[in-house]
């Protein structure tokens, strides 16, 4: 990372960045050279991603082909206001990028493990869900071993860190705006 500086190096918060964000985007290598990206509805598990999709498409063509995958997440935090100087804005963030590895899974004992966190997660409850064996075996999990995971942010110095972590710490919502000093 060039800026060590923004570098979120305590993996609780990365981890508490993966459980309050709600979408992810995953990049794989496509079938001619060019990267692609797709937004995915995740949950993260022990280490792992997981998300649903069909059984077809470009996204598990490419996870077949090669299996490594870039997988990010993002908060915006705030927006500083420029005031009268257009380059005193800053946007504020925290961002987490893992490098890693997708697979289709197979067990029906993990893929209702992922389906119910994937529920519980998007629907904020704790509790159990039922699925028939059809349903199950007609879904699509996607599993991504974390091989490497790093965290990035910007929070701003002064009066301005003290607002952002403030929003972050009482769960406003967020973005939120500074006037300029």
């Amino acid at each position: 990372m060039r800026r060590d500086d923004r570098q979120m190096a305590d993996q609780a918060r990365m981890l508490d960045l993966l459980d309050r964000c709600f979408v992810g985007r995953m990049a794989t290598n496509g079938h001619d050279g060019h990267p692609r990206i797709k937004p995915v509805n995740f949950v993260h598990i022990d280490g792992r991603i997981y998300f649903h999709t069909a059984f077809a498409g470009e996204k598990i063509d490419d996870i077949k082909r090669d299996p490594r995958v870039c997988f990010v997440v993002d908060q915006p935090v705030g927006h500083v206001l420029s005031g009268k100087k257009a380059c005193s804005a800053s946007y504020l963030y925290q961002s987490v990028m893992i490098l890693g590895r997708a697979a289709l899974i197979d067990s029906p004992v993990e893929k209702k493990r992922a389906l119910d966190a994937l529920m519980q997660k998007h629907e904020g409850t704790d509790k159990s869900y039922e699925y028939s064996e059809a349903s199950v075996r007609k879904t699509g999990i996607v599993r991504i071993d974390i091989e490497q995971m790093t965290g990035k942010e910007s929070l701003g110095k002064g009066k301005v860190r003290k607002a952002a972590k403030e929003a972050l710490r009482t769960g406003k919502p967020l973005p939120i705006i500074i006037e300029p000093a």
